[in-house]
């Protein structure tokens, strides 16, 4: 028999536990042959105890390579005189990428064959292989982290008398039928690598931030930190109709909510982006990656009509009540609106889906700051401003000017500092 090294035939004087990269590379390019106990020159030496070496290949087919190889591999056992030596037939499997176990679907896990050698493959080789074979659907494609918790998810199922079994997690699409995780498994989990980029704004536009946050973990936790944080700037204003009094949010809260569930269930995921939500004295806005799904136009979907892109990942948040039909979140936004002098924006452009949620007091707000116009004009000639500064550019009185300044406080146009006769003020942002 003459035997020599190509880019389909490795040969092995010894078994190695570098063997099974050799395997996973066969399995993930044309497939090969490895002979054991043949040098490098083709001289076949056999090897000392191939029975033994047949079982540790054997036990490492099993135990390290995943998914499954051992339909797409064979050991024979050879002889050649009172020589014995292993060919391993190793066939391109149907479930590539094929990876080391205990490394994981990533470059130190992942080989493919190059001329006479095995290689690692880039993320960008493995993320291709992983939808050439289990196709364009992003939540059921194997997720290339495989080491997740769950913890907050299991949280949110108990609170909801939900079990968190295997069986469930196949049945939602987070477990693979080759108890491999799936994308949808990893924006479920603790590790999401995916999260929401929160920013505060003095005024109606960016130019000067307040505060910025950004929001991670799994998909319910970044929900819940959402909407808590929208909420905690979300404003009421009190009016009283006879002696009822009725407390107003600047946004309808029902609206914040609906906004926020369909950035997050109808967002594309295979955008590594971040959902921004920008909130601005004026408005709301929250931006999702990837637009409507194609062919649905932005009309049609203000209709009712729906078509989900993350269709396990609607299905859960339809079990857990999160969500209570398809496609009615648009038209929740609007009726929350209804008969208010402002409404609602929806824009759908290549690749991201805009809603902008006014604030139903803004005008009012405005209106109601003209007053401190003059005080704030007092800045454009002076750092810092005194009461004194105050009773004289209005002419106005001590307790009236007190008042005025206590108010601008509150409202957070100016900051106090010092006391006593050093006290004075300096504006802290502009006016609504």
């Amino acid at each position: 028999m003459e035997l020599y090294e190509s880019e389909i035939v490795e040969l092995k004087e010894i078994y190695t536990s570098d063997l099974k990269k050799e395997i996973v590379a066969f399995a993930n390019t044309n497939g090969g042959t490895v002979y054991i106990g043949v040098k490098n020159s083709g001289e076949i030496i056999g090897l000392d105890d191939a029975d033994f070496v047949m079982q540790q290949i054997s036990n490492s087919l099993r135990d390290s390579i995943r998914p499954d190889i051992s339909m797409f591999t064979n050991i024979e056992l050879l002889q050649e005189g009172n020589i014995f030596f292993i060919k391993l037939n190793v066939s391109q499997g149907t479930k590539k990428p094929y990876y080391l176990s205990d490394k994981g679907l990533k470059p130190t896990g992942v080989y493919v064959r190059g001329g006479t050698t095995f290689a690692p493959a880039s993320e960008d080789a493995i993320r291709m292989m992983i939808k050439m074979t289990d196709g364009d659907s992003f939540e059921a494609n194997r997720s290339l982290v495989q080491e997740l918790t769950f913890n907050r998810l299991n949280e949110e199922l108990k609170k909801r008398g939900l079990e968190f079994t295997e069986v469930q997690m196949k049945n939602l699409g987070i477990l693979s039928s080759d108890y491999i995780y799936t994308n949808m498994g990893l924006l479920v989990s603790d590790q999401c690598k995916h999260s929401i980029k929160f920013a505060i704004f003095q005024g109606t536009d960016k130019l000067v931030f307040k505060d910025r946050k950004e929001l991670t973990g799994s998909l319910f936790a970044q929900l819940t930190d959402a909407y808590k944080t929208i909420d905690f700037y979300n404003g009421t204003k009190a009016t009283f109709h006879d002696l009822l009094r009725t407390d107003e949010r600047d946004y309808p809260e029902d609206a914040v909510r609906e906004a926020l569930l369909n950035a997050i269930v109808h967002r594309d995921y295979s955008f590594s982006g971040s959902t921004f939500i920008n909130l601005y004295s004026n408005s709301l806005e929250i931006i999702s990656l990837g637009g409507l799904v194609s062919g649905l136009s932005l009309e049609a979907a203000m209709l009712g009509v729906s078509q989900p892109r993350n269709e396990k990942l609607a299905s859960l948040f339809y079990r857990m009540k999160l969500i209570e039909a398809y496609g009615t979140g648009i038209s929740k936004i609007i009726s929350c609106y209804k008969g208010l002098p402002v409404q609602p924006k929806f824009e759908n452009v290549e690749g991201a889906f805009r809603v902008v949620l006014p604030n139903i007091h803004a005008q009012e707000l405005s209106a109601e700051n003209e007053k401190y116009l003059p005080i704030l004009g007092l800045f454009e000639s002076k750092k810092e401003i005194t009461r004194s500064d105050v009773e004289n550019a209005l002419g106005i009185g001590t307790t009236y000017a007190i008042n005025m300044l206590k108010e601008m406080q509150e409202k957070e146009f100016i900051t106090k500092v010092g006391s006593g006769r050093q006290t004075r003020y300096i504006a802290k942002q502009n006016i609504v």
